[in-house]
């Protein structure tokens, strides 16, 4: 090499990142041999090459279809499963091709195969399950999602609904997850019309979940859109346990409220937890009264809830009032019709039952002069009579007592016979799926859909799933880890700060530097060099079992 000449020697760089660690999950579910199996493709580069490139793109770094060839280009191939000859050959509109794939096949039966597998593979509890929806929004006209035929199957209506992120103003999908509470790890998803009416998809989410169960013994928490005579009678009637909140709308949820005012709550405590730095408390009570279905309610006391409670309750409050005092400056000022006080009046109380109103009238009279000239003996004066109105209020003061003592209160309504602290505990375990819902759209940037064609989106909506179930098997396993090895923390966060529930993205983040570097001389590789793991990466590939090997591509 003393020879050589420096104009001669040049340098290739690839990417390696965190691939190692997907492609172990990738392998552990049989993914490839899963897609295979129930796709067929003649292509030089398989459909499920092309699909599994476009997963390891949505778990780490979710590059626009578009840029899925440039994004390729980065990353050692193998670890890909390409070659240097293949490599260009994924672009969006092969992507696409594959997604048309991936569209045809049985996914229903896919999902089901792949998530029984990761149950048997990770011994994940089967044992209580969560369900929550979320709203999937769109820009754009896309006017072939109406819900017609395409490529012989029915195909998603993207359509303005109840957006669940406040814009009405565009077209959405419904989007129904279910989870394990082990972690929170999904075991089934449904992606339905935009109008969709949440009530209706419990059904069909727990006769999927049962399928993936292999039995109905298991207990079904969901929000109050599962609380409807027919969901909860279904679910009962076919052998299963459910936990959900009672709705304001019902008429048992008022009997608490109504009791508590003159009657003491046998309150027992339940549990603490600690949020931010600081203890919430809670507290539950058996009704002696069931549901209208003959269901079980259980009352639910939290000391975080009271402070919300009161506080919402105070600013309701001042705001009546500074509403009102409002009017009161503006009627001293101008008159007003009465019509138009009683209104205005009315608006500054709608949301506050604490806040009452009194509108005074007061005439006034003067004489004006009739015709022009000088006042004379004969003169005549028009009487002129005008009316002011005066609007004050009062503060309800007994029924802000009366009601305070219901504060922090809500109902829960369940067929599990269990104690009713455990049934407050499982349902609490329900933020662990909404924050699955906050990683789909955050972490996982599943918005913006660039796909126009409906078929696509579904397809795509499908690897989505599976990017989610890869990620939470990652969290669960570096957690479980970490209770095994007695860690309370690990230094993930920038600066090296501690992290005491590591989420996949954190983890694999750890890996962005990992580089593979290739020496050329006159264009031909005489050696590559990868960059060295530290010490929170070796730590990491501890906690989840992969050998440091793995970071090592084959030469």
């Amino acid at each position: 090499m003393d020879d050589l000449n420096p104009s001669r020697l040049d340098f290739r760089t690839e990417k390696i990142s965190a691939l190692p660690i997907v492609n172990e999950y990738i392998e552990k579910l049989r993914l490839s041999q899963t897609l295979t199996e129930r796709m067929e493709s003649s292509s030089r580069l398989p459909a499920h090459t092309c699909l599994l490139a476009l997963l390891r793109n949505i778990v780490l770094e979710r590059e626009p279809s578009y840029g899925i060839q440039e994004w390729a280009r980065r990353f050692v191939p193998s670890m890909l499963g390409l070659s240097h000859d293949t490599v260009d050959m994924v672009n969006d509109d092969r992507m696409g091709r594959a997604l048309d794939l991936l569209y045809d096949a049985d996914r229903g039966s896919m999902l089901t195969e792949i998530v029984v597998g990761s149950i048997r593979t990770f011994g994940i509890e089967m044992k209580e399950f969560h369900n929550d929806s979320t709203t999937i929004t769109f820009s754009g006209d896309h006017n072939d999602a109406d819900g017609s035929m395409k490529r012989g199957k029915d195909s998603l209506h993207i359509t303005r609904g109840y957006n669940k992120d406040h814009r009405p103003d565009l077209k959405q999908i419904l989007w129904t997850l279910t989870v394990s509470s082990d972690h929170a790890v999904p075991v089934h998803y449904m992606a339905m019309d935009g109008n969709t009416s949440d009530p209706d998809t419990h059904i069909g989410m727990w006769n999927a979940v049962r399928n993936i169960a292999g039995t109905p013994d298991f207990i079904y928490v969901a929000d109050s859109k599962l609380c409807t005579r027919e969901n909860m009678n279904y679910i009962s009637d076919h052998g299963g346990k459910f936990i959900t909140v009672l709705p304001d709308t019902r008429s048992e949820s008022s009997w608490l409220r109504e009791y508590s005012r003159d009657h003491d709550i046998p309150w027992r405590d339940a549990f603490t937890r600690k949020s931010r730095g600081a203890e919430i408390q809670f507290s539950v009570f058996d009704s002696p009264i069931p549901s209208s279905e003959g269901y079980r309610i259980v009352w639910v006391w939290s000391s975080q809830k009271e402070k919300l409670d009161s506080d919402i309750r105070d600013n309701s409050i001042r705001k009546a009032v500074e509403k009102l005092e409002s009017l009161h400056i503006t009627l001293a000022k101008r008159r007003m019709r009465r019509a138009r006080v009683i209104e205005r009046a009315d608006e500054a109380v709608s949301r506050c039952p604490y806040v009452t109103y009194t509108i005074e009238e007061k005439k006034s009279e003067r004489f004006k002069k009739s015709g022009r000239g000088r006042p004379s003996a004969d003169t005549k004066y028009t009487r002129i009579v005008e009316t002011r109105y005066r609007v004050s209020w009062k503060i309800l003061s007994e029924r802000i007592e009366k009601d305070s003592r219901s504060d922090g209160t809500f109902p829960l309504i369940t067929n599990c016979d269990i104690d009713a602290s455990d049934v407050l505990e499982k349902y609490k375990h329900q933020p662990m799926l909404e924050k699955r819902h906050e990683q789909l759209k955050s972490q996982y940037a599943v918005m913006p859909v660039l796909f126009k064609n409906v078929v696509r989106i579904e397809a795509f909506l499908f690897l989505y799933f599976v990017a989610m179930l890869i990620q939470a098997l990652i969290e669960r396993d570096a957690r479980l880890s970490m209770k095994d090895q007695g860690m309370s923390s690990i230094p993930v966060y920038f600066e090296e700060r501690e992290c005491s529930s590591p989420t996949a993205y954190r983890l694999l983040s750890k890996f962005d530097n990992i580089l593979l570097n290739h020496i050329l001389v006159d264009g031909r590789e005489v050696k590559s060099v990868c960059t060295d793991l530290s010490d929170i990466q070796r730590q990491i590939l501890a906690l989840l079992n992969i050998e440091e090997s793995t970071f090592r591509p084959d030469q």
